[in-house]
């Protein structure tokens, strides 16, 4: 490995419940838990991964997805190199809530707009609600194409299960990828 280790701070945002921690536990390598407490404010976690030549630490914070933590979430969005924006695929209306998140990540980071990923979370829980409720995955790439064509970032999107690890270590990866690739260690 090449010089010393570099720093990503990114962002886990969307709504209350949507599996915010739950990606973040599974990608620490942590197991499932069926019951979380509700994060307060932001939860806070590094991990280290090898990329390319170099360490990246990996700041990871977990931001609290309730309406009445939007005033203590503002200081933490400042300085992040990325964002996971995550919505419920069994819950619509945390979709429709995601140009909210991308708003708030837009300013109170300085106005930037910083490479992202979209994340339709819960997958496994696809066949427990009817069809006709659920967000369908050409309907979450349309959002992201669109998403790309107006801020001149790639923006992808990518289905998950924190609760059987599908796909939680790519979302991280690909997030890692754009980050590189945009400020160019």
């Amino acid at each position: 490995m090449s010089e010393g280790p570099k720093i990503f701070k990114i962002v886990l945002i969307g709504d209350g419940a949507v599996g915010k921690t739950s990606l973040r536990r599974n990608y620490l390598g942590k197991s499932f838990r069926e019951n979380y407490l509700m994060t307060i404010g932001a939860d806070f976690s590094v991990k280290q991964v090898p990329y390319e030549d170099y360490i990246v630490n990996l700041q990871i914070w977990d931001l609290a997805g309730q309406p009445r933590f939007s005033e203590v979430r503002g200081a933490y969005y400042t300085n992040c190199y990325g964002a996971l924006v995550i919505f419920d695929v069994t819950r619509p209306n945390t979709f429709t809530n995601i140009d909210y998140w991308i708003n708030e990540l837009i300013r109170y980071n300085d106005n930037k707009l910083v490479p992202m990923i979209i994340i339709g979370n819960k997958v496994d829980l696809r066949g427990s609600t009817p069809q006709e409720i659920q967000v369908d995955n050409n309907s979450a790439m349309a959002y992201a194409a669109t998403l790309s064509d107006w801020g001149g970032l790639k923006v992808d999107y990518i289905e998950t299960s924190a609760m059987s690890g599908q796909n939680v270590n790519s979302a991280f990866e690909r997030l890692i990828d754009k980050i590189y690739y945009r400020i160019g260690i």
